[in-house]
């Protein structure tokens, strides 16, 4: 219980002076650029997959 009780006001008092921190950084320009990386994981996980059911697609097990 203790422990807790310290987190907690560790993490109010981090909060508390977050608000108060005028600076807040460049929000656009953060989530654009994540956004982008977002997109850029999907489209190579696409490509991956697609490579990948396409050699599985062509390995020939003899069974015909």
């Amino acid at each position: 219980m203790f422990t807790i009780k310290v987190i907690w006001h560790v993490l109010d008092a981090r909060i508390q002076l977050l608000r108060r921190s005028g600076d807040r950084g460049e929000i656009t320009s953060t989530v654009l650029v994540i956004a982008m990386l977002a997109v850029l994981a999907i489209a190579v996980m696409g490509v991956i997959a697609a490579k990948l059911i396409a050699k599985a697609n062509s390995i020939d097990l003899g069974l015909a």
